[in-house]
């Protein structure tokens, strides 16, 4: 007799999961609220009314780093957001379930995605 594909992950192995997930949706936010700060911090400095080419050069790289930072936080936010809604996912059952192919998403990589919806054969299908 053939052995049934399983089809969700056990209580346990959702439990192993969501322990994943909130230790990463933990350290995501602490680098989020690091960030902010730090781009808030920029925003309240920067008044003095010196001239010169340096200060020019400091504005400049200035506003680069606050870009950047900026693009950091919206990609930790995306993050966020993925691993919150990976964390509902867990709670409604459909964790680890690929969204395209209806199979279980190999443990692999959950633990290296945890927030990924889709199979990497599914993936690589879309692309």
């Amino acid at each position: 007799m053939l052995q049934e594909e399983k089809k969700r992950y056990s209580e346990d192995d959702l439990k192993e999961f969501e322990v994943l997930i909130s230790q990463k949706l933990e350290a995501t936010r602490s680098e989020l609220n690091y960030i902010k700060e730090a781009l808030s911090k920029r925003n309240d400095s920067g008044t003095d009314n010196t001239s010169g080419n340096s200060k020019l050069l400091e504005d400049g790289a200035d506003t680069s780093e606050r870009e950047n930072l900026s693009q950091l936080a919206a990609r930790l936010q995306k993050f966020t957001n993925q691993l919150e809604l990976a964390l509902v996912r867990i709670k409604n059952g459909t964790y680890g379930i690929c969204v395209d192919s209806g199979k279980l998403i190999p443990k692999e990589r959950l633990r290296a995605v945890p927030h990924t919806q889709q199979t990497i054969e599914a993936k690589l299908k879309r692309a």
